[in-house]
């Protein structure tokens, strides 16, 4: 009898499709004139920032945007915009990434974790509770890996507390809650174009807002100087006026290179997030129905991106689970497990961030230490998606008739 040899996927889950033709050429045009600095532009020149700040917040459906220089950075800078200060509590999601709760330890306030659910999304519950006893007045939101939770219920909840909502779109830019676009609910969107988001410019991000104060702050705290009339998504001058004297210069501004890498990107937005969601529901439907193994399932008033996949090994024990990563490495699945003791890479923990105070949250411990995470990029294709599912799943089947 003849033995097949297992599947094994030879693809990198780290390659990014390239830059279109349209952004190469843009690009090479602002090094040609040597102008990358925003606001070095001959009489009548407009900035490819503030060219991309405008169809970012007509794409976002905001009256305002900023361009800065990396999503981390879009984080503080809203953080500060809003009036966060030494010795804040500000509260968010305890499932998230190092950038969110270094945002708030940067400004010397102090990040108070909210529950995660089964879905991965912020514990509405808990957030209610933690809202009335902390008396935190800022929710900074990250919809981590993309998981939107019920925004109107969220915005209720923080509405009737007067709690400032901030929302972390690094996962979600294209996603919308019933219609509305990922970032639009709260007081401040943020957004990242690192090279692992939905539009790569390496480094960069977007802050939008309809509030006028808040964005002017943003803009003189980006590095603005007294330029912000450059601006083409900005607040009205009044707006400035108010606060030019008072706002700190940190500097985090976008340069025209890497604005002129994401215009075309931009463009394509829609179709590229669906493309993603393809994959998701590729792979999704391979998994389906696994002993052992938990799917997240999408609620219908969500439209995600599906830029990664998680799914859950309930009550796995810790050597089930590192057994199965291994094994589906072998066969060239990379599987990021986010119950790791010690962080691998970008998978660390609420308990590894040590600036931040000890707490407790057996829900989220109890979440984490099941799940598993993989980047699904576009240079997949839906083959390869079906590839990646059969290999999990052959390898689930092997780990779970072993006992977990």
């Amino acid at each position: 009898m003849a033995y097949i040899l297992p599947e094994v996927f030879t693809g990198s889950f780290t390659q990014q499709e390239p830059i279109p033709e349209a952004g190469i050429e843009a690009a090479v045009a602002v090094l040609r004139h040597g102008r990358l600095h925003r606001y070095n532009t001959l009489p009548g020149e407009i900035a490819e920032a503030a060219l991309l700040e405008e169809e970012f917040a007509a794409a976002m459906g905001a009256k305002y945007c900023l361009a800065v220089a990396s999503g981390g950075y879009a984080l503080g800078c809203a953080l500060r915009a809003v009036g966060v200060q030494a010795g804040d509590k500000v509260l968010t999601n305890a499932f998230t990434l190092a950038p969110v709760p270094g945002a708030i330890a940067s400004l010397g306030a102090v990040p108070l974790f909210v529950e995660v659910t089964d879905d991965l999304t912020i514990d509405l519950d808990d957030l209610a509770e933690q809202v009335a006893a902390s008396g935190a007045r800022v929710l900074m939101l990250s919809h981590m890996r993309g998981h939107l939770c019920d925004m109107d219920r969220l915005m209720a909840i923080c509405d009737a507390a007067g709690v400032t909502v901030i929302e972390d779109c690094a996962h979600t830019m294209g996603a919308a809650w019933r219609g509305v676009p990922s970032g639009r609910h709260g007081r401040i969107g943020c957004y990242s174009t690192q090279t692992y988001k939905h539009l790569n410019s390496g480094e960069g991000g977007f802050l939008v807002s309809d509030d006028p104060q808040v964005m002017a702050r943003a803009i003189i705290l980006s590095g603005s100087y007294m330029l912000y009339a450059r601006h083409r998504a900005a607040p009205p001058p009044e707006a400035f006026e108010a606060v030019k004297w008072d706002t700190p210069n940190i500097s985090g501004r976008m340069d025209n290179l890497r604005a002129a890498i994401l215009r075309p990107q931009l463009r394509r937005l829609g179709a590229q997030c669906a493309a993603w969601t393809d994959r998701y529901r590729a792979v999704e439907a391979g998994l389906r129905d696994l002993p052992g193994l938990t799917l997240i399932e999408r609620p219908a008033e969500e439209s995600f991106v599906g830029s990664s996949f998680q799914f859950r090994l309930a009550g796995w024990n810790p050597a089930a689970v590192q057994d199965l990563v291994a094994r589906c490495g072998v066969r060239g699945v990379e599987l990021k497990w986010f119950g790791a003791a010690d962080p691998v890479a970008f998978t660390s923990r609420y308990d590894s961030w040590r600036y931040v105070p000890p707490q407790s949250l057996p829900q989220t411990d109890r979440v984490l230490a099941g799940l598993l995470d993989m980047r699904l990029p576009l240079t997949f294709s839906l083959e390869d998606c079906a590839l990646i599912a059969r290999i999990i799943r052959a390898e689930v089947g092997a780990v779970f008739q072993k006992g977990v």
